[in-house]
């Protein structure tokens, strides 16, 4: 079944009295047509990211259209988990081909698999960006739900295959507003990003940077990009905001592997690839 994604309210399916349904994940593929981008939009998404300018979108930016879609799907009765609380653990971007931007683009997403794990269930959602007939990317993201039905064991072989974080020189001062920052052209304001107020509501002693900002400003940091190719992290220990971080890369046969750690080299945040097509 397709259909339309209408507007979502990002704590509807989250509200006390709100049940989702405790099934399989919906069957739904949500759809946004002639998505088109707003010159202003992308210009503060390049500051708050660090990309420069450009004739065609950043590979992170369709994320944003497909965000909606996130949401819409999440906050839906027939989806078997609230969007609360969900943990952005892994996410791979395929770039067929640069996305100009005056062009416009069909944007899809599904939730593909359901995945037990010993606290609670990993869900993958797949999204697809065409232009007409073509497809020119698509993204998989894997979102943790604690809580009910957790079982089956830890996996045992992380799509990065244990990779490390390559230490490098380049450093990055995050101040305690980058959450807000990229919320608001995001459209992602989760508490757990805005103050640490919010944040300590949900566990964590301060506000925490978003995971796509943290792939987004590696992706901008990195020379050269291919014109097709695929960028895939692994989300590690939350970046606590402000804070001090440090960005590198490593080439590797057939890869560019790149990763930040915190300021004293001591924690990894994110580790990634990047592969040609």
């Amino acid at each position: 079944m397709i259909k339309a994604a209408l507007p979502a309210l990002p704590v509807i399916g989250s509200l006390p009295g709100i049940k989702h349904s405790r099934g399989d994940l919906p069957r739904t593929t949500l759809l946004r047509r002639g998505v088109t981008t707003d010159q202003r939009h992308l210009d503060r998404y390049r500051r708050v990211c660090g990309f420069a300018p450009s004739s065609f979108l950043p590979a992170t930016y369709p994320h944003l259209a497909a965000h909606t879609l996130h949401l819409t799907m999440m906050t839906d009765t027939s989806f078997p988990f609230t969007p609360m609380g969900a943990v952005h653990l892994r996410n791979r971007i395929t770039q067929h081909r640069p996305i100009g931007v005056a062009e416009s683009y069909d944007i899809s997403l599904r939730a593909a698999q359901l995945t037990p794990h010993p606290k609670g269930q990993l869900v993958e959602l797949l999204s697809e960006a065409r232009v007409g007939d073509e497809l020119v990317w698509d993204e998989s993201m894997t979102v943790f739900f604690r809580g009910r039905n957790g079982s089956g064991p830890e996996p045992t072989t992380p799509p990065l295959d244990r990779l490390d974080a390559p230490r490098g020189p380049v450093h990055w001062t995050l101040p305690g507003s980058l959450g807000r920052s990229y919320g608001a052209v995001s459209g992602d304001r989760n508490p757990i990003h805005l103050y640490p107020l919010t944040a300590k509501a949900f566990g964590f002693p301060r506000n925490i940077a978003h995971g796509m900002w943290t792939k987004a400003k590696c992706l901008s940091a990195i020379d050269a990009l291919p014109n097709a190719y695929t960028a895939t992290v692994e989300f590690k220990k939350p970046i606590l905001l402000p804070s001090t971080i440090v960005f590198g890369t490593e080439e590797q046969p057939g890869r560019t592997v790149f990763g930040v750690r915190s300021q004293d080299g001591a924690t990894e945040h994110l580790v990634g690839t990047i592969v040609a097509s």
